[in-house]
């Protein structure tokens, strides 16, 4: 299909829509945000038939994406491949080995995909063409309005490994941090690192592979210094107690910089940046001491005291990973048929986007928080046919973090047909789910597990949450899902705040269970604690879990389903408190859940409201029973 769009106005639109979005985004501050936790009584009814408005949703998302039937290569703009060398580098949390990566002379073929992309939009788009063979960027790739990237077979893209790589070429130039780009760090707006491939405020866009040869590759292993460090070094300081993998962070020791280590660089007081806050404000953001200074907790306080996007500012001395792949504000948006690997942060991270499809796609990044799909306040989405092999979740449904909340819930979702083998949870909703989440379907996937000896796959069907992050779940159905291998055998746990009655190391939800729904997600990480969450409306059926031989005999899990609903005395607002629901209105019917290592302790429930298993085997017993705790 050709658009009747002159050249002039489509360039046009290209730089007027990013001033568009940057002056909303600036404007809007978060003091604005909407309370999208207050749901309408529509969206509280459920449907009738709710798997009849999952077909709805994947007819409308099987519509053909069509661009212009012109091809721009990008060995036409000047683009040449590269030499490759070996390396000792990083391939997991703990493993190292020799990896390929571009010599240092290699050509950089940044600005011959730039102006391929750019050329081709003005044109009236088409396809930007990346031949076989390897291929060095030294930035990201960004892509415009009605423009497929496509990666032939064999075509290999190393993205540079350097953070200062990504700070050159952002639409908003912040002086000694760099140019930096409008972006979105789990669940908060910021001015940051520019993700590796990036979109904002485009239509019909598609990213594609001609199959798994095709590699994107985000070298999040590879060490840019003389000391070894590499973007996973950046991670710090691991929180979940009892792993059984990932339980160091690649070349990360005590005292080196990282997200989770205060920034010298960020204020002092929030009174520096926000000085309109009121001093009990104040001290609740920061808390009892100065943790709130490091990069991962300053973003959310920025937001907490209303801090507009303009004044977040990360990007050069700070350690806020960047997404490899990030959309934002952008409407039909295609992925499909290639291999990403090594991501410096999250794999896919589309926000705000409407009409997303992922079809098979080949997620493969073992390092920390590599989840493989992470849609965040989208509007219709399908994930078909992909297979998750991940360092985090595999897939994890966001929807905006404190109060930015300004883009809505995420909805409409439709995965299907999927394979997942090691990763925290296999199909995850939250924790950033501020805004809420609703109306998500998931049929058909096999969790294969194939690492369980090692690496095994942490929970299966996980719901995080807890009193700061909020929101809601609501319409979430699951069917026909096959768990060959189980999940992990042995708990894992995240450390309770103090006077909780969950004590720590006694509940687990980090990992060990094969239905977790934790609404008390590692809660010392957040000082602000106000907004209870809403989970009711979840309906699993049909999911066959096999058991493995372990040293202490054969098990499929270590507890069948954990619900721990959300934990009131966590709540650290002004009076009065808000109404704390329990988790309610679930159904868990005709599955098979293998047999538990815990025992005669297969279930463990806490704030939770008309349970309801039906022809649910749990080891040797068939349950049909309803359950309050």
């Amino acid at each position: 299909m050709t658009l009747n769009t002159s050249s002039e106005s489509l360039a046009d639109q290209k730089y007027q829509g990013r001033r568009r979005l940057l002056k909303q985004l600036a404007a809007i501050g978060i003091g604005s945000s909407m309370p999208w936790a207050a749901a309408s009584a529509a969206q509280r009814q459920t449907p009738a038939d709710p798997w009849k408005r999952a077909a709805e949703i994947i007819t409308k998302l099987s519509v053909p994406f069509h661009f212009r039937e012109v091809d721009y290569p990008i060995t036409r703009y000047g683009a040449k491949t590269c030499e490759l060398q070996k390396v000792q580098a990083w391939s997991s949390f703990e493993d190292q080995g020799l990896l390929q990566t571009p010599a240092a002379s290699s050509f950089d073929c940044y600005s011959a995909i730039r102006n391929a992309i750019e050329t081709c939009h003005r044109e009236g788009g088409g396809r930007v063409l990346i031949p076989a063979g390897d291929w060095f960027c030294a930035g990201p790739i960004v892509l415009l309005s009605n423009v497929n990237v496509h990666l032939q077979a064999g075509a290999h893209v190393y993205f540079s490994h350097q953070p200062d790589d990504y700070a050159k070429y952002g639409d908003v130039d912040c002086g000694k941090n760099g140019k930096l780009s409008i972006s979105r760090w789990q669940s908060n707006d910021c001015l940051n690192y520019s993700p590796m491939i990036y979109a904002i405020g485009q239509e019909n866009i598609a990213l594609t592979g001609e199959d798994w040869t095709a590699v994107l590759d985000g070298q999040g292993g590879v060490p840019f210094n003389e000391f070894g460090d590499c973007w996973w070094t950046w991670k710090g300081k691991l929180k979940t107690l009892n792993a059984v993998a990932q339980s160091s962070v690649p070349n990360y020791r005590p005292g080196k910089p990282s997200e989770n280590a205060v920034n010298p660089l960020n204020a002092k007081t929030l009174k520096e940046v926000a000085p309109q806050i009121s001093p009990e404000l104040q001290a609740l953001i920061q808390g009892n001491d100065d943790k709130w200074r490091a990069d991962a907790s300053y973003l959310p306080a920025l937001s907490e005291a209303g801090v507009p996007l303009s004044q977040r500012v990360f990007g050069k001395g700070h350690f806020l990973r960047p997404p490899m792949i990030q959309f934002i504000g952008c409407r039909k948006v295609l992925m499909e048929g290639y291999e990403v690997r090594n991501t410096p942060f999250w794999q896919h991270h589309p926000v705000n986007c409407q009409h997303v499809v992922i079809r098979r796609v080949h997620a493969k990044s073992h390092g920390p928080n590599s989840d493989g799909f992470d849609p965040e306040a989208c509007d219709h989405v399908l994930v078909d046919g992909c297979t998750f092999d991940s360092g985090d979740d595999c897939i994890a449904i966001k929807a905006g973090k404190n109060l930015d909340t300004q883009y809505g819930p995420s909805r409409h979702i439709v995965i299907q047909n999927c394979t997942m083998q090691s990763g925290h949870g296999a199909v995850t909703l939250g924790s950033e789910m501020a805004g809420g989440i609703e109306h998500v379907y998931a049929q058909n996937l096999l969790f294969e597990n194939v690492h369980w000896q090692t690496n095994p796959l942490n929970t299966a069907i996980r719901l995080k949450t807890n009193l700061n992050r909020g929101g809601y779940l609501k319409h979430f159905y699951v069917r026909n899902i096959k768990i060959p291998n189980g999940v992990q055998t042995s708990p894992s746990f995240y450390t309770s705040l103090p006077g909780s009655p969950i004590a720590s190391k006694t509940v687990a939800t980090a990992a060990g269970a094969i239905v977790t729904f934790d609404c008390d997600y590692t809660p010392v990480s957040d000082n602000v604690r106000i907004r209870p969450p809403v989970v009711e409306d979840v309906h699993i059926s049909n999911v066959r879990v096999g058991n493995v031989k372990t040293a202490k005999g054969e098990y499929s899990c270590y507890q069948s389903v954990v619900i721990l609903g959300p934990v009131a005395s966590d709540y650290n607002g002004s009076a009065p408190m808000p109404e704390v629901f329990p988790v309610r209105d679930v159904t868990i019917t005709d599955c098979d859940f293998g047999t538990p290592a815990a025992g005669t302790q297969a279930m463990y429930l806490y704030n939770v409201k008309g349970l309801k298993l039906r022809n649910v085997k749990i080891g040797k017993e068939v349950i049909t029973r309803e359950y309050s705790a």
